[in-house]
C-alpha cells in the first residue's frame, strides 16, 4: 500500500508562503504502467499559528463499476410458434403442426427459466428465480460463461422482430466457438448492454 509522508521541522515566519505542484508517478516494473499517482498540493505557513501543512493525495484512479444487467424474459417467438402450430393443425397439417408445436413448447419453457446474466466481466447462462449456475454446456462443453475480451464478433437477427442472436468466443477453443441463442429476452435491451459490454455489431441493430 503506497503511503505519503510529509515531515516539517520548523518554518521561518514568512507570510504565507505556497509550495505545490509536485505530482509523483510510480510505475509497476511488471506492467509499465501507471499505478500509483501522488498529488502534493498548496502548504502554507503563518506567523500567527506557526508551522501548518495541508496534503492531498489521490491513489490511483476510481474505475465505476459495471453493474449487472438481466434482460427482461420475451414470449414473442413461443407464442407465435404455438399459434403457427394450432393453425397448422385446424387445417389438418398435423406433420408440420408437431414438430412446431413442441418447438414453441419448448421455448417456453425456456423462457420462463433461462436468464442471460451480463456482470462486469462476462456473460453468463443462469436459470431459475435465484439464477443458479446453467451447469456445463451440453454442446461443446465447459461453463456457460464467456467473458467479453474473447469476443470476436456477434450478430441479432433480425432487429425488427429478433429471433436469433449469435456470438463467437476464444475462451472455449483458440480457434473461436460460435454459439447461437433464440431471443427470448427482450431485443432491445440485449442488444443495448451487448454494444456496451462487448463493443458494436456490424450488421444488427435495433430499427
Amino acid at each position: 500500500m503506497a503511503s505519503a509522508l510529509l515531515s516539517t521541522s520548523r518554518f521561518h515566519p514568512l507570510q504565507n508562503r505556497e509550495v505545490g505542484g509536485l505530482v509523483s508517478n510510480l510505475r509497476s516494473s511488471f506492467y509499465g504502467k501507471v499505478i500509483y499517482n501522488q498529488n502534493f498540493v498548496t502548504m502554507k505557513t503563518n506567523s500567527s499559528h506557526g508551522g501548518r501543512a495541508v496534503v492531498a493525495s489521490v491513489l490511483g484512479r476510481r474505475v465505476q463499476k459495471k453493474e449487472t444487467v438481466i434482460p427482461e424474459p420475451d414470449y414473442r417467438i413461443p407464442v407465435v410458434l404455438l399459434g403457427l402450430s394450432g393453425g397448422l393443425a385446424y387445417t389438418n397439417n398435423l406433420l408440420p403442426a408437431a414438430p412446431i408445436g413442441l418447438l414453441g413448447l419448448l421455448l417456453l419453457f425456456q423462457t420462463t427459466r433461462v436468464r442471460f446474466v451480463f456482470d462486469a466481466e462476462a456473460l453468463e447462462v443462469k436459470v431459475g428465480e435465484q439464477l443458479q449456475d446453467s451447469g456445463e454446456n451440453v454442446f461443446v462443453g465447459g461453463e456457460n460463461r464467456w467473458k467479453y475480451s474473447t469476443f470476436v464478433n456477434w450478430e441479432l437477427w433480425w432487429p425488427n422482430f429478433p429471433i436469433l442472436v449469435y456470438f463467437k468466443e476464444t475462451q472455449t477453443k483458440p480457434e473461436g466457438q460460435v454459439h447461437f441463442f433464440p431471443v427470448i429476452f427482450n431485443g432491445k435491451q440485449l442488444y443495448d448492454v451487448m454494444v456496451e459490454r462487448a463493443g458494436p455489431s456490424k450488421n444488427s441493430g435495433p430499427k
